[in-house]
């Protein structure tokens, strides 16, 4: 491999990835901060909004992975210069996100009760609720901001999402400090505080998108395809094909982390506000490699959109060494700071102590978590869904959960038995997502005629 080839790759992903990472580690530093605020109110505060979000990341997550089934048509159609079908794809994605954003929502209200059999220590269950109830409600403006960031990704440009996102978080986590604790003649409010500043943070974030949307030059050319004559069954059909396993691809890997969640309250409400502590942690680190995935899923949509076969699999491939050498820094980080980083978010001892040995767990998989990251990204770009499902299946379900549970409950490990389910789980699923991409693409290897492998099967 000549690495040197691939500098104007890193180049170009870094230049789309950029805005996104900050976009995405925005998202995360509301999440620090809300972790902060209310792990400082107490232990059982802190682990039961660790519990709801458990619970709650699971609709969260099939929801915006749905909308990113759009992303590959808008990029490949404006690839082509196919800019109508941008506007069309836009528009019937509208419609089949927010169908589907409203039936989760009714689940999820659906499921709380259940929260109650779930096995966590009761004096939890209460905040968790709490904070859950608010969370559900913030979805729907959420994923309507998300459909909007899908065209705007899919055409290639980033810096509008980012610009919306870090005004919206630094609203929301100046409205922590006015909710959380009480300021400015406000009643102090606790969990429900942190959870309305989310509400209300997420209501600002769509109206602004919805705004440049409408008013934004950018878009002019859009904009007159985007009403209800454009909606056709046959793009409905399209999208919900490319939407619903990428949905349910992310359903799986977050139920994976989630049941690792509800298997690590088993052993106490220390355990649970540990878990959420170092999960808060590796999610950052997720979120900015993150950025980088929907900078490949842009790159290797346009070139194959482009016909420039050759240069979609390298900006693919450009796209995992980024994200390996990111999640290397923060593994290294975590190992250097463990000691230090979880009285960030407790002055528990017991809790600090657990989190601390659980980010040891995390820094060994950091180059796994990167590796499958950007090779899945890499896949949805050429609107391959269905085989990653059935890997990450495999991947999941069939490795981490079942090695968390017998590592964490039947030999005795605890906490740190169930991470290293997670850690095995997500090593299968970087090579298998890897193994799949190099498969699809190793018949790219010019930049004109039509590719040996066909990406949609």
């Amino acid at each position: 491999m000549n690495l040197k080839s691939y500098i104007p790759f890193y180049r170009r992903n870094l230049s789309l990835a950029f805005p996104v990472m900050i976009t995405q580690a925005g998202q995360m530093i509301v999440q620090f901060a809300d972790n902060i605020m209310v792990g400082h109110l107490g232990t059982s505060q802190f682990a039961g909004v660790g519990f709801a979000n458990m619970v709650f990341t699971v609709g969260f997550v099939f929801c915006t992975c749905f909308t990113q089934g759009m992303i590959p048509h808008i990029g490949q159609s404006f690839g082509k210069g196919e800019h109508r079908n941008v506007a069309r794809f836009f528009t019937n994605g509208l419609v089949l996100d927010i169908m589907v954003c409203c039936c989760i929502m009714a689940l999820m209200f659906g499921i709380m009760p259940l929260m109650d059999h779930m096995g966590q220590d009761p004096q939890i269950l209460g905040y968790a609720k709490e904070y859950y109830g608010i969370m559900v409600w913030s979805m729907a403006p959420c994923i309507l901001f998300y459909v909007i960031r899908a065209l705007t990704e899919g055409v290639g440009n980033t810096k509008y999402t980012m610009y919306i996102t870090v005004f919206c978080n630094i609203l929301n986590i100046f409205l922590n400090w006015v909710l959380i604790y009480g300021h400015l003649g406000f009643e102090a409010m606790g969990v429900a505080g942190a959870a309305i500043a989310t509400l209300i943070s997420r209501v600002a974030m769509m109206l602004i998108g919805l705004g440049i949307l409408l008013s934004g030059s950018l878009y002019k050319r859009y904009l007159p395809d985007i009403r209800p004559t454009a909606l056709d069954f046959r793009k409905i059909k399209v999208l919900a094909k490319t939407s619903f396993p990428i949905a349910f691809q992310g359903l799986v890997e977050v139920t994976a982390f989630s049941l690792a969640g509800i298997m690590v309250g088993w052993f106490g409400q220390e355990a649970m506000a540990a878990h959420q502590a170092a999960q808060t942690i590796i999610t950052f680190s997720f979120m900015v490699a993150q950025g980088v995935g929907v900078a490949a899923t842009i790159r290797v949509s346009h070139q194959f959109g482009e016909r420039r076969f050759a240069d979609a699999r390298k900006a693919g491939f450009a796209a995992t060494h980024i994200s390996i050498a990111l999640m290397a820094l923060a593994g290294i980080t975590f190992i250097i700071f463990n000691d230090i980083i979880p009285y960030i978010f407790t002055s528990d001892p017991e809790v600090a102590r657990i989190a601390g040995n659980l980010l040891y767990v995390a820094s060994a998989f950091q180059l796994f978590d990167a590796t499958q990251l950007s090779a899945l990204a890499s896949l949805r770009a050429l609107a391959d869904v269905k085989w990653p499902l059935v890997l990450s299946i495999v991947s999941y379900y069939c490795v981490c959960i079942p090695l968390g549970y017998v590592a964490g409950s039947v030999l005795g490990l605890g906490p740190i038995g169930v991470w290293f389910g997670l850690l095995i789980g997500l090593m299968f699923a970087s090579v298998l997502f890897l193994l799949r991409f190099n498969r699809l693409t190793r018949g790219f290897t010019t930049n004109d005629g039509a590719p040996d492998a066909d990406a949609g099967n």
